[in-house]
């Protein structure tokens, strides 16, 4: 059924564009040069190695998506290519990633609004603000696909307008003198491009959006390739050309102890305070706009598994063409994990934002494996030229993969790998209650039916 409304209805090329950009860019953008300027200008370097792996992973995605149409992004890929328990680890691990990404985001865009509300960041009106901000997103996404896909595109201008302006001044106006040591950071070059570049990838989570919902887009084997890759691309100019302006705004010393960096080069920029206030409500907008779009993604990946007999069944269930039961039971764990944040340790919440990095590139490696695996499989079917080409984007994605893994660091590590297999239980219990219908994999649902025609196809 996704497929079919993916075709005929659903998102154009705008609006899953506007979601890969609207799911990339939120409230981290607007502090990464803070988190970067101790690194100094060779994190600019470290950012463009980063960008290159993840147009490398959008490139995959765009392949995937037209070999293997539906939605499920990442879970369909590990699926078809490695079988079902593969493929499940990788629903359940971007599950995962969603809704805790979702309580991390929350928490960045209520520190945005409380530059005008509850200045004294009081704890209970923090979780309030917090709460709406969660259920907002919520409200427009069960209004429907078309106002989801329509509030996407808004949110998205909304945000990208301030930034590219901060991008060009700042560009134009760029001083050299405030950029301080090359290597800030006081290791070998290879030590801080690895740490910057474990900082920058943070940015990146969410170019396989369009490929998650890729159901719901309308000509999916067209849109969505075109939608990851130029969202991908979008994202890193953005990314470049804004973290390079601050940088030739603000003093590298006063960088370091922003909260703001990004009001603080506008009000550099255009001398007033007002200018800094403008760009804290597009931080807020930019935060908004990525829940819309994350609070769509956290609902349709356990919505596909369901469909496929892999989570349980009440997770298909939909309202006005959209995973409501899988939005609202996920956006009910991202608020307990906001309130345990606020009612807990700093260091608690820190390790959850970097275990979601952790479970997010699971199914990035996954997929870049699964696109490996079918080109060494058919190799004999594809002209050198585009085998080559092939090979050497999805090595790349794999090799990218591997190396953002090890910058999550060994904590979140380990907690991300226990928060993985806590999964397995649940796998064995949906294969337990299956009916005999959805276990019999010749015939069973829309998904693998198509995947059996495939494989049928591929051998003919």
């Amino acid at each position: 059924m996704a497929t079919e409304t993916g075709r005929h209805g659903g998102l154009g090329v705008t609006s899953a564009t506007a979601l890969v950009v609207g799911s990339v860019i939120g409230t981290g953008i607007f502090g990464l040069p803070s988190a970067l300027a101790a690194f100094g200008p060779i994190s600019i370097v470290a950012f463009a190695l980063v960008t290159l792996g993840a147009v490398a992973l959008a490139l995959v995605f765009g392949r995937l998506t037209q070999r293997i149409p539906g939605s499920g992004g990442p879970y369909l890929y590990a699926r078809e290519a490695f079988g079902e328990f593969a493929g499940f680890l990788a629903a359940w691990s971007y599950w995962l990633t969603a809704w805790a990404g979702n309580a991390a985001i929350v928490v960045a865009l209520t520190g945005y609004i409380e530059v005008f509300l509850n200045t004294g960041h009081d704890v209970m009106w923090s979780i309030a603000i917090a709460s709406g901000c969660l259920w907002l997103p919520v409200a427009i996404n069960l209004l429907g696909l078309r106002s989801m896909g329509g509030a996407q595109v808004v949110f998205t201008v909304l945000k990208v307008v301030p930034l590219v302006v901060i991008a060009v001044v700042g560009l134009l106006t760029f001083d050299v003198s405030k950029l301080g040591p090359f290597n800030a950071s006081g290791t070998g070059v290879g030590t801080a491009l690895a740490s910057a570049g474990a900082v920058a990838l943070f940015a990146y989570l969410g170019i396989e959006t369009a490929s998650v919902a890729a159901g719901r887009v309308r000509d999916p084997e067209v849109n969505v390739p075109r939608a990851t890759v130029i969202g991908t691309v979008l994202c890193g100019g953005l990314y470049l050309l804004g973290t390079a302006a601050v940088f030739g705004a603000v003093t590298s010393a006063d960088l370091r102890t922003s909260s703001a960096p990004y009001s603080d080069a506008a009000v550099v920029l255009f001398g007033g305070e007002w200018a800094g206030q403008v760009i804290a409500v597009s931080a807020v907008v930019s935060g908004l706009g990525c829940l819309v779009g994350w609070t769509f993604v956290v609902g349709e990946m356990p919505s596909v598994s369901a469909g496929d007999g892999l989570f349980p069944r009440f997770f298909a269930r939909e309202h006005r063409g959209v995973p409501a039961v899988g939005i609202i039971s996920s956006t009910v764990l991202a608020t307990a994990l906001m309130i345990l944040a606020y009612t807990s340790f700093e260091r608690v919440f820190t390790t959850v934002v970097l275990l979601t990095v952790f479970t997010a590139v699971i199914p990035y490696l996954l997929s870049a494996a699964a696109q490996l695996s079918w080109l060494l499989t058919r190799r004999r079917t594809l002209s050198v030229r585009q085998l080559a080409r092939d090979l050497t984007v999805s090595v790349l994605a794999l090799a990218f993969s591997y190396w953002s893994m090890l910058g999550t660091g060994a904590e979140a590590t380990y907690f991300g790998a226990f928060a993985l297999f806590l999964g397995v239980p649940l796998y064995l219990w949906t294969r337990a209650t299956r009916s005999a219908v959805s276990a019999d994999p010749s015939a069973t649902t829309p998904s693998r039916q198509a995947s059996a025609a495939r494989r049928s196809e591929e051998h003919a």
